[in-house]
Parts: structure tokens; sequence; C-alpha cells
């Protein structure tokens, strides 16, 4: 049974919007402006032209293969099964950490009011985000552009008051000569804080119920990077305009304190709001999406078959939302920092080889291979991502790389014991060596790709 296709302009914009806007701004800007000062607004207006860059090519293979699982199909398709089943579950866990970790942060808002333990509230709101994941994506989507909507309300009032409080000084310090310490120091930081452009790659996991994702899907994407990305910035500039220097480098919540300083405890109040708010649109599109990608990888043959089941009442994937929130539960009991470095680096990884694909795709002279996005600039625009987003995984740190290797030798272990057995079909890297060595090589990958291709335009013929 296929998804339904219920998610319109508004509805892409929303999912990925939404899942951007949370600690990226709301947290990180407290620490990272410990390590370099108000140079962050640079940090941040670069992550959010990188991640522009960088999501071109993913937008080109969402018009191409518009289907449940986003990255993980793209790269199966493009480098194999065993690659694909990496880039799955490691995706997957990637979404669901970051979810866990939105929770997470609504429940310890919660606790400043109710003083019910963290924990616990975490496992109820975990619940309430399953079941309305499982009702329909409709109701979901609906869901998603309420919260985001109140959210940019209260963000635009904190922006327009903030500025006519802004103090010349404190904010012209970001305009201090640059040498190459400063601009080493700036590159780190926006690999520290690309999470916050991380919720792009939610929206290509469902990329199969959008209406007519030739047109929208390009259009969704990109709008929703360049607000995210001005909202950023305007809303720092009045953050570095009005908290000194010492409150903003041990602030936790530095949006919020500039609020107060701004408001008094009223602002403080509307951006405490704005913030849950923020985590709520993250947790919700963060479930909806990480769940696509074992409905993806069950549909494959990489996972049992049971997990792709659509439940006839509601067509979503339920068996696949339940183990996604299984995966969230048990998340919300370990220590949350070091895992959403992990999600991070699992994030940027994501962006490597997503890149990578385009440039095996294009090369390999797929005739059904017909993105209606094509990425500009080719190939020099993948060539620059992946050394760029290579470079933020290596600053990330040993640790984080450590221990998605040893998730890399999970994910190898299932391919081999469980997925090797069941998967057939072929890819486009046996096109591409086809070209270079063996012209005698043959596979199916161009009648799947036609089959996608009259699901995709199947409302243009009608």
């Amino acid at each position: 049974m296929r998804l339904k296709k219920e998610i319109t302009f508004i509805g892409i914009f929303s999912i990925a919007t939404g899942a951007m806007i949370s600690s990226g701004i709301f947290i990180l800007p407290g620490i990272a402006y410990a390590k370099i000062g108000p140079l962050i607004l640079v940090s941040y207006l670069l992550a959010g032209v990188f991640a522009l860059i960088g999501i071109l090519s993913t937008i080109e293979l969402s018009t191409a293969m518009p289907k449940a699982g986003g990255d993980y199909f793209f790269i199966n398709k493009t480098l194999g099964p065993l690659m694909g089943t990496i880039a799955g579950l490691l995706g997957w866990l990637a979404l669901s950490l970051k979810s866990a970790f939105a929770i997470f942060g609504i429940a310890e808002i919660l606790y400043l009011f109710t003083k019910i333990n963290p924990t616990v509230l975490s496992f109820f709101l975990c619940i309430i985000f399953l079941i309305l994941n499982i009702v329909g994506v409709k109701e979901t989507v609906k869901f998603q552009i309420f919260l985001v909507v109140g959210l940019f309300l209260l963000i635009v009032i904190y922006i327009l008051v903030g500025f006519f409080k802004i103090e010349s000084q404190m904010l012209f310090s970001t305009l201090r000569p640059y040498n190459s310490k400063n601009i080493l120091s700036i590159l780190s930081i926006t690999g520290f804080i690309f999470i916050s452009f991380g919720g792009l790659l939610k929206i290509a996991s469902v990329s199969e119920e959008i209406k007519n994702p030739k047109k929208i899907l390009p259009i969704g994407i990109i709008s929703s990077i360049i607000v995210v990305t001005i909202s950023y910035v305007f809303m720092l500039i009045v953050a570095i305009g009005t908290l000194k220097a010492p409150q903003f480098a041990k602030s936790l919540t530095p949006i919020a304190d500039s609020a107060k300083i701004i408001m008094g405890t009223p602002g403080f109040v509307i951006i405490s709001f704005a913030s849950m708010l923020a985590f709520v649109t993250t947790a919700n599109a963060g479930i909806m999406s990480a769940s696509r990608y074992p409905l993806a990888l069950s549909r494959d043959g990489l996972l049992p078959k049971f997990i792709s089941g659509i439940g006839k009442k509601y067509h979503t994937p339920i068996t696949s939302i339940l183990l996604t929130g299984i995966v969230i539960f048990f998340s919300l009991l370990l220590p949350l920092e070091e895992l959403v470095k992990i999600a991070s680096t699992i994030i940027l990884s994501s962006y490597v080889l997503t890149n990578l694909s385009v440039i095996v795709l294009r090369e390999s002279k797929l005739v059904n291979y017909k993105p209606s996005f094509k990425a500009p600039f080719y190939p020099w625009l993948q060539i620059l991502s992946i050394g760029v987003f290579s470079f933020f995984i290596i600053d990330l740190g040993v640790e984080a790389v450590e221990i998605v290797i040893a998730f890399l030798i999970l994910c190898i272990l299932l391919y081999f014991l469980y997925g090797k057995r069941h998967k057939r079909g072929d890819y486009a890297f046996l096109y591409l060596l086809k070209r270079i060595v063996d012209k005698n090589i043959t596979g199916n990958l161009e009648d799947e790709l036609k089959d996608i291709l009259r699901n995709r335009d199947s409302e243009d013929r009608d």
C-alpha cells in the first residue's frame, strides 16, 4: 500500500522550518559565544550558506526519486544496499536522537511549572507525539503549521522590539579585524552549530507524501532555509546588541535572557514559550521523518517486512512509528550532550553521501534519472560540499567519530546477517562501472526509476 500524498507547500515549509528552529538558536549561541564571542553571527550566516549549498543535491535527488526514506533511498539506489543500510539506520538514529533532545527540552521547561520529573514528562510527551503521527500525516502537518506560525509570531515580536534596545557599541564589536585564527575559529564554530540546520534533511524522508514534488519541493526547502537563516541572524543581532558579553558567554538561554532585558519578565516568558514551541515542532517533525527510514529499509528487504506495514484506517506506517518511539524513549535515558554531537556527525555524513550520490548518478548516464530540479555548477558544487562537510566532521572531535564508527560496524553486521540474504536489485554505481570497465553489466534500476517517475508524475497525467 502506498503512502497518501497529503503534504502541500506550506506543509513542506513548516516541517523543514520547525525541524530546524530549536536548540540551535535557543541554547547553542551561548556555548558558541564563549568560544569566539560576537563572531558567532558570521558562523551562523556561513552555516546557512553551506546548508543551502549542500541541500541542493538532496533536492535534486528528491525530485528524481520522491520516496520514503529520503537520503537512505538515494544512497541505496546509488551506492548499493550495504551503504544504504548504513545510511538508513544511522539517519534513523540521528533524527531519533534529535527528537529525543527536543522532547527532553520540552520536559525541562514544563518541569519549571509542574515540578514533575522530566523523565516521566518525556515519556508521556513521547506517547502524545506518537499518537499524533499514527493518526495521520494530514493532522500532523496541520499541527506543525499551527506551531510554526505561532513560533514565528513570537520571534518577530522579539526582533522588532529588540532592535530599539540594541547598544551599537556591543553590536559593532563583531566588526573587529579578522586574522587567520579568527577565520579558523569561525569555521570550527560553523561546524559545531550546523545542527541548527540539520532539520533540512527531514523533508526528503517524507517526499513520497508530497503533492506534486517536482514543483513545490524545491521551493519549499529553499524558502525555508532562507527564512530560517535570516531569522537566526536577526535574532543574534538583537541578542549580541542587548546582552553583555560575560552573561552571554555563561548563558544556556541567551535569547530568553536577552528578551528579559528588552521586555522584562513578560519578554522572558514569551521567548521561553517560543523555545518550547520550537522544541515541539522539532520533536513532531522528527518522529514523522525518522519513522520513514525503517519503513523504507523494510520495503527493500533490509529489515523484516512487517515493519513496512501501512495502517488501513490512517494510512500511516504504525509499526515503524512505534519502533521510532521506542528508540526515542531509550535515548532519553542516555547523556544527551554527546548524543547531539553524534547526531551532528551523522547528519554531516548524510550531506557528504548525498552529494557523492549526485556525482555517481549523473556519471552513470541512467536514462530514467530525471530530476525536475538540477543542482547548479556540477560537479564543483558537489566537490565543495563534500570537502566542507568532511572538514566539519573531523573538527567535531575524535570521540563522536569513534562512536559513529561503532554504529557503522553494527550496521554492517546487520546487513550481512539479514539484509544481504533478502535484498534484490541493483544500483547506479554498477552502471558507472559498466561505462568504465564492462559494458555487459546489466540490471533493473532503469525499470525501477521509471516506475518512480510514473508515480511522481501521476497528478500531471490526470
